[in-house]
């Protein structure tokens, strides 16, 4: 049986909408493959002024340790060992092909034996506790699987005094359009408020939690820090 041409393109758009758009939404959260590297290629140079700007809310030492949590296309994780140049950078990244290309793009700096990147969850650290001055999440904890007990395996891994820097371009806010709200619908993505980032900082036990909002172009940026004090 042959079907009419009149039904060709309305089973085509059915079967992409079935199968195509959750695969390329998929992308967003663990590339994989070839899709998955342009995805990791556009990240990159998408998110670069929204991390220059949160970067900017916080002081990086020439010889801190450094860990970026969700490294993607390994950006941030450049941009980090620059602002360390006596120091030594981390990223991690549970997608094998995020880790790929992370240490494509830092490949000179892991040569000089400045960084290191590794497949992981944020959840499992590979790392002993408080071995970092800084850890950052750049456009990643929308996808963590429990934000509560992700942010309390981030503190075990910081030193006493150390930082923790989120910075992110989609948030619960006034005046949010729609469209963004359906795709962090279809990406099972979690938004938290300005606020809302404030209490998940704090209640994770971080001090000295600070929100700055960009609402003319819906970034923000939350800083805290692990007590001095902490056992």
């Amino acid at each position: 049986m042959t079907l009419a041409p009149s039904l060709i393109r309305p089973l085509l758009t059915t079967a992409f909408l079935l199968v195509g758009v959750p695969y390329l939404v998929n992308q967003v959260r663990k590339p994989t493959r070839w899709v998955g590297r342009l995805f990791l290629w556009n990240m990159n140079l998408s998110h670069s002024s929204l991390t220059d700007w949160g970067l900017g809310h916080v002081t990086i030492g020439k010889g801190f340790s450094v860990l970026d949590v969700g490294c993607g296309g390994g950006r941030t994780v450049r941009k980090l060992a620059a602002a360390a140049p006596q120091g030594h950078v981390y990223g991690i990244d549970y997608s094998a092909e995020s880790v790929a290309a992370s240490r494509g793009e830092n490949a000179e700096a892991m040569r000089q034996g400045r960084v290191e990147i590794h497949q992981a969850p944020v959840s499992r650290l590979p790392f002993p506790e408080r071995m970092f001055d800084l850890v950052t999440a750049v456009e990643t904890h929308y996808y963590w699987p429990d934000l509560a007990a992700d942010v309390r395996e981030i503190i075990r891994v910081m030193k006493p005094g150390a930082t923790f820097l989120v910075i992110a371009e989609s948030y619960k806010r006034s005046g949010e359009e729609l469209v963004e709200r359906a795709a962090m619908g279809l990406l099972r993505a979690k938004q938290l408020s300005a606020e809302g980032h404030r209490e998940w900082l704090a209640g994770g036990g971080l001090a000295d939690v600070e929100v700055w909002e960009d609402r003319a172009r819906g970034w923000l940026c939350v800083r805290g820090r692990r007590p001095e004090a902490a056992a």
